[in-house]
C-alpha cells in the first residue's frame, strides 16, 4: 500500500486534516491529535529522550499545510508550532493507529494531572 495520500484537505473551521489513500483508507485527523503527536524534537525529544508532553491543545487549529519535497508535510499550528515534518509514512501510521495513540496520550496526560484545556 502506498503511504502517499491521494488527497489532502485542510478544514480550518473544524480544525481537521482529511487524508484519503488509494487503498480506500479515509481518515480525518484533528489538529489537537496532530499537534500532540508532532514528530518535532520538542515533543519527541532528541533520539526519543527528553520530549515534553503537550498540554492545553484542545482548541489548537491548523494555520497552514505545505508539502516538503515528495516526502512530508509541514503543518503550522495556531499556537505557533511548526517544527517537525510529518513524513508520509508517519501520517499513515497516525491514521492507522489513531485510537491507540490517542488513548496513550490521554493516559500520559492523566498520569501528570495534565489538561487538554
Amino acid at each position: 500500500m502506498s503511504c502517499i495520500p491521494t488527497q489532502i484537505q485542510l478544514h480550518q473551521k473544524s480544525r481537521t486534516l482529511e487524508l484519503t489513500y488509494a487503498s480506500g483508507l479515509h481518515e480525518t485527523l484533528d489538529a489537537e491529535y496532530l499537534r500532540v503527536n508532532s514528530p518535532s524534537a520538542e515533543v519527541r525529544g532528541h533520539g526519543g529522550q527528553g520530549g515534553q508532553l503537550p498540554t492545553g491543545k484542545r482548541l489548537v487549529g491548523i494555520e497552514n499545510v505545505e508539502a516538503v519535497g515528495n516526502y512530508a508535510l509541514k503543518i503550522t499550528f495556531s499556537d505557533g508550532h511548526d517544527s517537525g515534518l510529518y513524513s508520509w509514512e508517519y501520517l499513515l501510521d497516525l491514521c492507522q493507529h489513531k485510537d491507540r495513540y490517542w488513548q496513550t496520550y490521554l493516559n500520559k496526560l492523566a498520569s501528570i494531572n495534565g489538561s487538554r484545556d
